[in-house]
């Protein structure tokens, strides 16, 4: 019999970090609507319902972000049973904002978290 999956959580300043030095892929999973609303600058968007692990990019190791964790929980371990090398960014979107990182729309302006 097989172990859970455990997959292990990064905090939103050093996936920020990580990121920036394209180090590893965010990957928002939030919907549409909250996406739209304000994102990291630096992330890829597919929401959890449309998840298709074999889409996913595999140059780097990937970390999962939502609003507040649960959902990303949820695609990390969707994306670790497919062989994905994937953390969860830990508080989500809401730790984001809580460390002072920026959060953009897509046409560049300032964002919020919905």
């Amino acid at each position: 019999m097989n172990a859970p999956v455990q997959v292990p959580e990064i905090d939103p300043t050093q996936a920020a970090a990580l990121a920036d030095r394209h180090e590893v892929l965010l990957l928002d999973v939030r919907e549409p609507h909250e996406w739209e609303g304000g994102h990291a600058p630096q992330a890829l968007h597919t929401s959890l319902g449309t998840l298709d692990p074999s889409t996913v990019p595999r140059d780097r190791p990937v970390v999962a972000v939502c609003r507040s964790g649960n959902r990303s929980g949820t695609a990390a371990l969707q994306l670790a049973a497919a062989g994905i090398q994937v953390s969860n960014m830990a508080g989500g979107m809401g730790a984001w904002v809580e460390a002072g990182l920026p959060i953009v729309r897509s046409d560049g302006t300032a964002g919020e978290v919905l």
